[in-house]
């Protein structure tokens, strides 16, 4: 376990340096990021993780490091719930696909600020009353059966509480503006768009972080790592948006299957004070209904493809045969 203040600090002024690197050299202008290099950002990332993670095994030890890879699968996963709320969003506001990947960095700035808060709360709160971990269980049970069974619902961000406020004591321009978030429009000082967007998707955030710290807590109560591990899971999710954006509706089984590492996380709470579930079996687990989910997403695409072809084949084939 890494004590003392120093790997706090060094490892903020690495994710710093790189967030500086990401928006001051590598996407100082506003462009639509292409797969090619969505894919690109996303290997970095991910690279980034493991080679943290193979630092870990060296500094820490192999069940430190295996924590902070069962964390960052669990994460990793759990952050595709954002995915949905990203697209959502950018669709229904119609922001240009230039201008998304600016949203996203400094929606990612206010969630890695908000999550760092709710981790320092949640540590605390478990090492002074370790009860209430079994709370933090049962609400991962519901929440992951609420999710299994809940259908798709449309997402009004008009009907958002802090946007509501917003419009009634701020004027809001019509229309994007470039990439800005404020504009001074003939001496009146007025928000764009972009800056609604922005405030859904922090709110949204929060949200979820209440389901996913939880979550880790049930791999490790090291705030270091919890936080390292929620920290890089969200450094790689603007890449993962822009690779999955016109697909994610395509994983149809995705969903139930993070009802059930949600059902999973949550009952190894539970169990926690008479039963310790291996953190490898963890890993195991998760990254096998993670498989399965994905593989059989992609056979019911495929077959629902192919099903579509033959129906306009056999539709074309009717049509010709009538006089």
């Amino acid at each position: 376990m890494l004590t003392g203040v120093w790997p706090w600090i060094w490892f903020n002024l690495f994710v710093l340096v790189l967030l500086a690197l990401d928006l001051g050299i590598f996407h100082r202008k506003s462009h639509a990021v292409s797969t090619k290099e969505a894919l690109i950002w996303s290997a970095v990332w991910i690279s980034l993780a493991l080679a943290f993670n193979a630092g870990l095994y060296f500094v820490s030890g192999s069940e430190v490091a295996l924590q902070f890879l069962t964390g960052y699968l669990i994460e990793k996963s759990l952050s595709v719930d954002n995915i949905f709320i990203f697209v959502l969003l950018f669709g229904y506001f119609s922001v240009p696909a230039a201008y998304q990947h600016r949203v996203l960095f400094w929606g990612i700035m206010g969630a890695l600020v908000m999550r760092g808060i709710l981790i320092a709360v949640g540590s605390v709160l478990i090492e002074q009353f370790h009860w209430i971990i079994y709370i933090f269980g049962a609400f991962l049970i519901f929440t992951g059966i609420r999710m299994g069974v809940q259908k798709d619902e449309n997402v009004n961000p008009e009907h958002n509480p802090l946007v509501k406020f917003v419009r009634r004591f701020v004027p809001v321009s019509d229309d994007f503006v470039k990439d800005l978030f404020v504009v001074r429009r003939e001496g009146t000082l007025m928000i764009t768009p972009l800056l609604l967007v922005l405030l859904v998707i922090e709110t949204s955030d929060l949200l979820f972080a209440v389901d996913s710290i939880p979550a880790i807590f049930s791999v490790t109560t090291d705030p270091f790592i919890v936080y390292t591990s929620n920290v890089f899971a969200i450094l790689g999710l603007r890449s993962l948006y822009f690779v999955f954006a016109n697909i994610i509706h395509k994983f149809h089984y995705l969903q139930a299957g993070l009802a059930v590492i949600l059902c999973f996380v949550g009952l190894k709470m539970v169990v926690s004070g008479f039963y310790h579930v291996p953190t490898w079996l963890s890993l195991l687990f998760i990254a096998l209904v993670l498989g399965v989910a994905i593989v059989a997403s992609i056979m019911r695409a495929r077959r629902r493809a192919a099903e579509q072809v033959s129906a306009k084949v056999e539709a074309a084939v009717t049509s010709r045969g009538k006089p």
